[in-house]
């Protein structure tokens, strides 16, 4: 397999470059100090971000239900004392980012056939980095289910939906973008495995709060399978920057599940 590490290059974009320019340009800092001690750049920006803060409104928000059946979901949780909002809101956020997720491994699935081809024996073995593509977007249907089930619409967007779409799509472009290696698009893939994580411990911790048992237990099983996914990428990241052969099985003693097939 091609083992992609990094290289010297023409890098100019340190200050040793230049050791003219950077002796020129620390001069004129301490020549400045003074003016810059009175009017520091950083609270004047401050003052300006804070102003934007006052004004701004909030990141969209839940839509109300659109069915019969969602208006009444509502009414039961919120005269049981429950905030039906923020369960849907989470779901939101999870349709979003498990969305963004099944098309980072997309994208990494054909950056290893083409960097490794089909080999067994690669770091990144294919057949498992397949399944947990299938995986991920099991889990988008899972959720989009949830929040037909609740009475809502899978495809509003709430604003933690919003929000996880922005914060996910550098780590998509990153893993998409021809030039960065495997090693480095698996480093944007665990970034992504440990905030999934946290947002199916999350999920799994409102629906018990909610008491939605049947939700409970999809997400548990969702959550085993993202902790697996974890255990398999931070390994895979690893052992690819320290160019070591591949361990056949999870660190941890973490299970593997292939996904359903339904």
């Amino acid at each position: 397999m091609k083992h992609q590490e990094p290289r010297m290059g023409s890098n100019r974009t340190g200050v040793q470059m230049s050791p003219l320019d950077a002796r020129r340009m620390h001069d004129q800092h301490v020549e400045a100090a003074p003016a810059v001690l009175q009017l520091p750049a950083a609270a004047a920006g401050a003052d300006v971000r804070a102003r934007y803060i006052a004004d701004a409104g909030t990141v969209g928000s839940v839509p109300p239900p659109g069915s019969v059946k969602g208006v009444l979901n509502t009414g039961v949780a919120m005269l049981s004392g429950n905030n039906p909002q923020l369960l849907l809101d989470r779901l939101g956020e999870r349709l979003a980012f498990e969305r963004t997720a099944t098309r980072i491994c997309d994208a990494l699935i054909t950056k290893v056939r083409t960097l490794q081809g089909d080999d067994g024996d690669a770091l990144v073995p294919l057949d498992i980095l397949l399944s947990m593509r299938e995986q991920e977007a099991e889990h988008f249907a899972l959720v989009a289910r949830c929040v037909e089930q609740l009475g809502g619409d899978s495809t509003a967007q709430t604003p933690a939906g919003d929000l996880a779409g922005v914060e996910s799509s550098g780590l998509l472009q990153a893993v998409a973008d021809p030039r960065t290696s495997v090693a480095q698009s698996l480093h944007a893939l665990l970034i992504s495995e440990l905030a999934d994580n946290s947002g199916w411990e999350m999920l799994v911790a409102l629906a018990a709060a909610h008491k939605h048992t049947a939700m409970l237990r999809e997400f548990e099983r969702a959550l085993e399978r993202e902790r697996a996914h974890l255990q398999y990428v931070k390994a895979w990241f690893e052992r690819h920057t320290l160019g070591a052969p591949a361990a056949p099985e999870v660190p941890g003693g973490a299970h593997w599940t292939a996904p359903d097939s339904r």
